[in-house]
């Protein structure tokens, strides 16, 4: 299985002015990776306005809606790190925003992994603040669990 996050997916010590920017440019590293086509960000925001993709820990997950398939070429994500984070919601800020692309079937086990990986608040907050991508590589490149 080939890696779904690569150097080139990945910006550190990134800064947003809110949060669509912030799925912006991490969409925009979907887009330059050959992920996705460019219209996939479109569907990343419109996803936004109907559901937060905040998921605690300071992450966000945004990711495109179930008609946006069509415009995954490869399944992918992507980490626009935040150090000083942008405020997703009121009261909750990310400084992790991790953009996904997933074509059909293996978009639950890309989740199951971002789930298992950033559900520990010091990984996290480590993945949040690291200046090493080989780290965040580390942490977000394992394989993930399978439940057969």
């Amino acid at each position: 299985m080939t890696d779904i996050l690569s150097r080139e997916t990945i910006q550190l010590q990134a800064s947003a002015a809110d949060k669509e920017d912030a799925i912006r440019q991490a969409g925009e590293l979907l887009v330059k990776a050959g992920c996705v086509k460019p219209e996939y960000v479109d569907g990343m925001l419109e996803r936004e306005k109907t559901m937060s993709t905040f998921v605690g820990n300071g992450v966000s997950i945004p990711h495109g809606q179930f008609n946006d398939l069509d415009q995954v070429y490869r399944s992918g994500i992507s980490v626009l790190q935040v150090p000083g984070g942008v405020e997703w919601q009121e009261g909750m800020t990310a400084y992790l925003v991790v953009g996904i692309a997933a074509t059909h079937g293996e978009h639950i086990s890309i989740l199951q992994n971002l789930a298992e990986v950033v559900e520990e608040e010091e990984t996290a907050n480590m993945l949040a603040h690291t200046t090493d991508p080989a780290v965040i590589l580390e942490y977000l490149n394992k394989q993930p669990r399978s439940f057969d």
